[in-house]
């Protein structure tokens, strides 16, 4: 095969016209030639770090999706599927991710569970984390989310990292908010990255101890306007990553859309593509093609430099999209699941407020949330504070019952059992029987997502570890917007992405107050709250 374009040359940071010849997925030559095209030829775009379980789908179905924005490759850590099944979920991702043209680099979870204030679904120990890292197909360790536990030198902990040292394999990060002498012991364990930034004074405290910076924006954390002024004096130590992405986001776009808005900030089109493109390659030493001769054929050709809309993606040779056609094809699904409890009835969701309570403020477009102190009188709809709950979906227990702020919700309830990172079940409603509605559409499902008022409900099924469809990638986004839209316009959210950010109010490992399913715990003094 022959392609003839205008070369965008990262590496020597130069533009001309080439033609560049392919045999068995392999780059044979690369031949400057004088002429001219009106596209561009470029490596493919890297999400240097994602959960493809929050995308709702499978890797295979995802991969059908991604193509189409030019991405060839995610750096993949399938903690949440391993927080349900454990290894049985890593390997179910693995088994899957292998049956499409598609570059999935998987980690060892680090922090399966994240917490021993919460229950999961199953454990990985130091031991499985090692058996894993052993493995060829599992290229680094991921998100080292415990960083308490980290500064503690706990034992456990320790040891998981000392068996990426022993494989060679990098180490990734997640330390929100740590900065100075805490930020610096974090990284000399030999912690290389961190997604978890959100402000610029915490990326450059972190880039001067050595750690890598991964400009994330995702479904609900978006971190790009505050972090992107790194790109201009630190580029070489800089990623780009979604983290978490639902699937109607993914169908507009991916890691090409903010490679075109740094573009359109100013910000140099090679130090731009290199960081979305070549940076991960290079930090998780990554068998993806560079566009040089000997690599593998994995590239894409765009029309413009502006916006990057993508005219065709290769990967290893093969023609995989085109024109916003997908060419990859769906494959059968074998479900797993865990799920072992029974319908609830509105009385298991009353609670008797205190005089002073505390209150889970949510903020639109971060993880992080604020802590306040609300009286009595004041926890109502009209002041925008709901009723929130956890269920444990692993075993009949008491559920978990607190406030949140900022929902937005005038009427019904909204739940879900993808609940970082123990996914048990979440719901935030306006009362104890819509709640009850809402959660019990989910475990008839054995897992979804759900939205009710008092006549209507909708349930988008999650068979798969009740974190993932086992159907089409385009119904499933099809589904969810319609199931986000349910949410706003009818039961009233003000949020960007309601499911997402309610998926996130049981994620003990970031600040500031969220709630697990053995109680309310404040992230800060890492402990559970007694009213």
């Amino acid at each position: 095969m022959l392609i003839c374009s205008n070369l965008i040359d990262i590496l020597n940071r130069k533009i001309y016209p080439v033609c560049v010849t392919i045999e068995d997925e392999i780059i044979q030559s690369i031949e400057e030639i004088d002429g001219q095209f009106d596209d561009y030829i470029l490596p493919g775009f890297i999400d240097a770090h994602i959960h493809i379980e929050s995308s709702l789908l499978v890797p295979s179905e995802f991969a059908r999706m991604a193509v189409l924005h030019g991405t060839v490759a995610t750096v993949s850590d399938p903690h949440e599927i391993a927080n349900v099944l454990g290894m049985k979920g890593v390997e179910f991702m693995i088994e899957n991710a292998k049956q499409a043209p598609f570059h999935f680099f998987f980690g060892a979870p680090s922090c399966v569970p994240a917490t021993q204030f919460e229950t999961s679904g199953d454990e990985l120990n130091s031991s499985d984390v090692d058996a894993l890292l052993k493995k060829k197909e599992i290229l680094y360790l991921s998100e080292m989310m415990n960083f308490p536990a980290v500064l503690m030198h706990d034992e456990e902990v320790m040891k998981k990292i000392a068996s990426a040292k022993k494989y060679n394999k990098p180490i990734d990060g997640h330390a929100p908010g740590l900065m100075g002498e805490k930020a610096k012991q974090y990284i000399e364990t030999g912690i290389s990255t961190d997604h978890e930034c959100v402000t610029l004074e915490e990326a450059l405290d972190k880039l001067k101890f050595g750690m890598k910076i991964i400009i994330r924006e995702g479904s609900a954390a978006r971190n790009f306007e505050a972090l992107i002024p790194l790109m201009k004096n630190h580029s070489s130590q800089l990623m780009f990553c979604s983290d978490d992405k639902h699937p109607d986001s993914l169908l507009l776009g991916h890691i090409n859309q903010l490679v075109a808005r740094a573009i359109e900030k100013g910000y140099d089109i090679f130090d731009v593509l290199k960081v979305a493109c070549i940076n991960p390659i290079e930090h998780y030493k990554l068998s993806v093609g560079q566009l040089k001769v000997g690599d593998a054929a994995d590239f894409i050709i765009t029309k413009d430099l502006n916006y990057f809309s993508v005219e065709k993606t290769f990967i290893k040779g093969k023609l995989v999209a085109e024109k916003n056609k997908s060419f990859i094809e769906s494959v059968k699904i074998n479900s797993i699941n865990k799920f072992n409890i029974s319908k609830k009835n509105s009385l298991d969701f009353a609670y008797q407020p205190k005089e002073n309570e505390h209150v889970i403020e949510c903020l639109d477009g971060q993880l992080i949330t604020n802590k306040l102190q609300v009286e009595k009188s004041e926890l109502k709809i009209e002041n925008d504070i709901l009723k929130i709950v956890v269920v444990n979906r692993y075993e009949e227990k008491p559920i978990a019952i607190s406030f949140v702020k900022n929902f937005g919700l005038k009427c019904g309830a909204i739940a879900s059992s993808v609940a970082h990172d123990s996914h048990n079940i979440i719901c935030v409603g306006v009362n104890d029987e819509e709640i009850c509605n809402a959660v019990n559409l989910i475990i008839e499902n054995k897992g979804g997502l759900s939205a009710v008022n008092n006549s209507s409900e909708k349930i988008l099924p999650l068979p798969v570890a009740g974190l993932m469809s086992d159907e089409d990638a385009w119904k499933i986004a099809k589904d969810y917007t319609e199931l986000d839209e349910f949410s706003k316009v009818i039961l009233g959210s003000t949020l960007r992405a309601p499911f997402m950010s309610l998926s996130f109010m049981a994620l003990l490992v970031i600040p500031h107050l969220k709630l697990s399913d053995k109680g309310l715990f404040d992230v800060d003094e890492f402990k559970f709250i007694n009213n």
